[in-house]
């Protein structure tokens, strides 16, 4: 779909727009932004936000009951009964310098049953080398392993190591009586990286105290010459059933606990962390022994998914460009994943700034690999046809493997870290002026999800500012902000778009609310229609009745049968509402027949119509009886009739659905007449005469239609 004239303005990357009350002069480019701005089509404008949504929150968008939950994934809190808060603290405590417990060891070789096979290959590896450097992921279980690697030799006790110990020094690490030896996730960097003659020498340490070291690392460990071994951990599956076991020791009882149906759900995914299954097997060991519910049992997923992202944003362990692509795969999730590390690189100079605002940002052309990039995010890339204004693409795609992580990052950063929120809010202003219609859109979305959160300060800092501004862009984007936001349950959005609905409430800000209006009617029909009946009622404008008569003919174009029935009802009672009522019903359903979908209102007829006499046919048809009969409507009405006729021409199922249509806008000789004349004087697109299927439809004119209705509204009271 091609761009609006006001799409093509340049990214104002240096002048973000000011937030709500700042006041900003203007540059010569803004003007002429101004001046060249119009509002988007509509219909365009629907299509790219339900385009663009995330299949996350497009259920709640466009599902007309649904609030929140969508296709099994979930945005905010989905909790049954009595919220509880569950902090975990995952994996035995790490002792950083002695020997550990003999009692964690043994409960951790009970857990560890049922996968000891997978430390045995590694096993006569650090019999023959008498140092392992383990690495993988983490939380995939490495510190056990090793610990059981090193209990299979018998290098009992051991002896934790300080991860911190510099390379070079671990060989004074392995003095002591000791057998066994652990590092648990060495710090590597290019100053102190692990080197093989680092081995070398504590290979020769420990040949002469006959004892095993294991030294674990994480993708990101910098080694020079080292060999590592890669830990392959267990399915998530067999770490909950092995935990529950050592937990439970009742097969009969397990087997049942298992068969739950929250169980079931968490057995169904294998992007569960291990610590994750062991966590919910000792939830589920606690609800057999009556000490959690159901309902505490439920909370538990939400709350492993808030301690994996308060993790990634509580230290240091994650770095700031890292965070910043985190944020921005939750502002982008399921979108091409080119884009979502382009844009994060935006944002991580926003944050640069913010910590260094003396220092102009370094962002680096190339860094993290894509791998490394998702594993650190728990995300999973997969390739995906998009649409775009060329056309269907494919594209490689990436999400997060949790559904609800993206708006609990989103939250997470919002709410717990304000010295991000200037760099977040000046990387949204620039995102809602790109030109791409996703990025708006993601914008808007992610607006959106910080309105659920905290709704004064999103509205005061960020929409409020964009539907003020001069700019019908920014409009749209609050606008679509807004409509999320009532979609995934943000209070009080109704009563915004009232105040701002208001004659003094502003032109820009009436805009906005006419226009969000058309995506948030489906939710609240009869609400909607009057809120824009009322703004037909106070305005005087034509430009801003012709948007009215837009969102309310959106309204009418929905998916939604029922959301369609009472919108076409409430149409035709405002036929009785004054002049401004009459011209916003006739004008709104003109539009609608011109502009719907696949000749959505022609089909609905027929559907209705082939079941006998309905309310809803009858309105169609009266209502279209009275735009035919109304001079100001007249040719837009007939306008809209020839265009179905044209495609009837190539679709026999149009043909028979007008056949059906027709009669009933007869109820006089000048109503017959004014259709002759438009069936036959039409010309299709060669500019050719009427085509074939006009005179047939012509024959269906003719004789007295026994099916014509009156003039006067329908009383279905």
């Amino acid at each position: 779909m091609s761009e609006q004239p006001g799409d093509k303005q340049k990214d104002r990357s240096q002048d973000d727009p000011a937030p709500a009350g700042d006041k900003q002069e203007p540059t010569n480019d803004e003007h002429t932004e101004a001046e060249d701005d119009r509002p988007q089509d509509p219909w365009a404008a629907r299509r790219e936000l339900y385009e663009h949504v995330p299949a996350s929150v497009g259920g709640s968008l466009v599902g007309g009951d649904q609030t929140g939950v969508s296709g099994g994934s979930v945005v905010g809190d989905v909790v049954l009964g009595t919220k509880v808060e569950h902090h975990y603290r995952f994996g035995a405590a790490t002792h950083t310098s002695g020997d550990i417990p003999s009692p964690e060891l043994d409960q951790l070789a009970s857990e560890f049953a049922g996968y000891e096979e997978l430390v045995h290959p590694l096993r006569d590896q650090l019999r023959e080398k008498r140092v392992l450097v383990l690495y993988g992921a983490p939380f995939t279980g490495r510190r056990s392993a090793a610990l059981m690697l090193l209990r299979s030799l018998d290098a009992v006790p051991v002896r934790a190591v300080d991860p911190n110990t510099l390379p070079t020094a671990l060989k004074d690490e392995v003095n002591g009586d000791a057998h066994g030896y652990l590092v648990s996730d060495l710090v590597t960097g290019r100053e102190n990286p692990l080197r093989d003659i680092d081995l070398w020498a504590l290979r020769d340490a420990l040949q002469e105290k006959n004892a095993y070291l294991v030294i674990t690392v994480d993708l990101f460990a910098t080694l020079r010459g080292v060999d590592p071994v890669r830990w392959v951990p267990p399915s998530p599956q067999a770490v909950l059933r092995s935990h529950l076991h050592a937990l439970v020791d009742d097969p009969r009882r397990e087997r049942e606990l298992l068969a739950l149906e929250l169980s079931q759900q968490f057995l169904g995914r294998n992007d569960h962390q291990l610590r994750e299954a062991a966590a919910f097997a000792r939830a589920l060991a606690e609800h057999a022994d009556g000490r959690t519910t159901r309902e505490e049992l439920a909370s538990v997923g939400p709350g492993l998914v808030r301690e994996q992202v308060r993790e990634w944003f509580g230290g240091d362990e994650t770095q700031l460009r890292d965070k910043a692509f985190l944020i921005s795969l939750a502002a982008f999730d399921e979108a091409a994943y080119a884009l979502t590390a382009e844009l994060s690189d935006l944002l991580w100079a926003e944050f640069q700034r913010t910590e260094d605002a003396g220092r102009e940002p370094r962002v680096g052309i190339f860094g993290t690999s894509i791998t490394t990039r998702l594993s650190l995010a728990r995300a999973t890339e997969y390739w995906k046809e998009e649409h775009t204004e060329w056309g269907p693409v494919r594209q490689r795609v990436a999400r997060f493997e949790e559904p609800r992580a993206s708006a609990e990052v989103l939250r997470e950063v919002w709410t717990s870290h304000p010295s991000a929120r200037p760099a977040l809010l000046a990387w949204l202003r620039k995102l809602a002026q790109d030109g791409r219609p996703l990025v708006r859109t993601r914008a808007a979305l992610t607006a959106a999800v910080l309105a659920q959160t905290d709704l004064p300060s999103a509205m005061a800092l960020l929409i409020e500012g964009w539907a003020k501004s001069k700019l019908y862009r920014d409009c749209l984007v609050a606008a679509n902000a807004l409509a999320t936001a009532h979609a995934i349950g943000a209070p009080n959005i109704p009563p915004i778009l009232r105040s701002w609905c208001e004659e003094d409430a502003g032109p820009r800000l009436r805009w906005t609310a006419i226009r969000a209006y058309a995506l948030v009617g489906p939710r609240m029909p009869d609400e909607a229609l009057q809120a824009l009946a009322k703004a037909a009622r106070t305005g005087d404008d034509e430009e801003e009745a012709q948007h009215i008569a837009e969102s309310a003919a959106l309204l009418l174009s929905d998916e939604s049968a029922s959301v369609r029935s009472r919108v076409l009802r409430g149409l035709a009672e405002l036929l009785r509402d004054g002049p401004s009522g009459r011209r916003l019903a006739l004008h709104a359903f003109v539009l609608a027949c011109t502009r719907a979908d696949s000749r959505l209102l022609l089909r609905w007829h027929a559907e209705a119509a082939s079941t006998g006499p309905t309310e809803d046919a009858q309105w169609l048809s009266f209502l279209w009886q009275t735009a035919l009969g109304d001079l100001q409507y007249t040719a837009d009405a007939l306008k809209a009739l020839a265009g179905w006729v044209l495609e009837a021409n190539r679709d026999p199922q149009a043909e028979r659905e007008l056949a059906m249509l027709l009669p009933t806008l007869v109820g006089s000789d000048e109503d017959r007449k004014r259709l002759d004349h438009m069936l036959g004087t039409l010309r299709d697109g060669r500019g050719a005469g009427p085509p074939a299927v006009a005179h047939r439809l012509m024959a269906v004119l003719a004789p007295p239609s026994s099916a014509a209705t009156g003039r006067g509204i329908p009383d279905h009271r």
